[in-house]
């Protein structure tokens, strides 16, 4: 038998369009929460999650990310009304891998209360130019941090996509 959290996590998928309505505070909250309480090595509790719902602020940093893009005039934030981006500590040998934990539990938490959501790359290379060190400065953010995602959020506004079938080979048992 399959409980809720398995069930969310086979079907949550990558939303790549949003309508326009900011969602809803208790539902960030939740989100948010829930990234929180992503594992950590040695519970450091090490990343940081910056959260932005400023069009103008949303905006530049997704032409800040489509700068590394093939695209360069895109959109790679795909109209989402909320971003939260997610802060390694350089200085923590787990800090990478802690973040990538916390953007796992905000995409699974935003799946299971009906939010999109979608982990956008390039964070790290955001981040390490001038404009992004001066951002995270403005934020008050010290320099230790680097970028592992910006995590999208907001209401789908597209069908929700199919799972690609898994490969063959995905797991070895020894």
């Amino acid at each position: 038998m399959i409980n809720q959290v398995l069930e969310a996590l086979k079907n949550r998928r990558s939303i790549r369009k949003y309508k326009t309505e900011q969602i809803k505070d208790e539902e960030l909250n939740a989100v948010l929460e829930a990234g929180t309480y992503a594992p950590t090595g040695m519970g450091t509790q090490s990343p940081l999650m910056v959260v932005v719902q400023d069009k103008g602020t949303i905006a530049r940093l997704s032409k800040m990310n489509a700068a590394f893009t093939a695209d360069p005039d895109g959109d790679p934030f795909y109209g989402a009304p909320t971003v939260v981006i997610v802060l390694a500590d350089s200085t923590n040998r787990n800090g990478f891998a802690d973040g990538c934990l916390v953007m796992g539990n905000l995409m699974n938490a935003a799946y299971s209360i009906g939010l999109g959501s979608c982990w956008i790359n390039r964070a790290r290379e955001m981040f390490d130019t001038a404009e992004g060190r001066e951002m995270l400065r403005g934020w008050g953010v010290e320099d230790k941090y680097v970028g592992v995602g910006s995590c999208i959020l907001g209401y789908t506004d597209c069908p929700h996509p199919e799972a690609k079938p898994r490969k063959e080979g995905y797991v070895i048992r020894t």
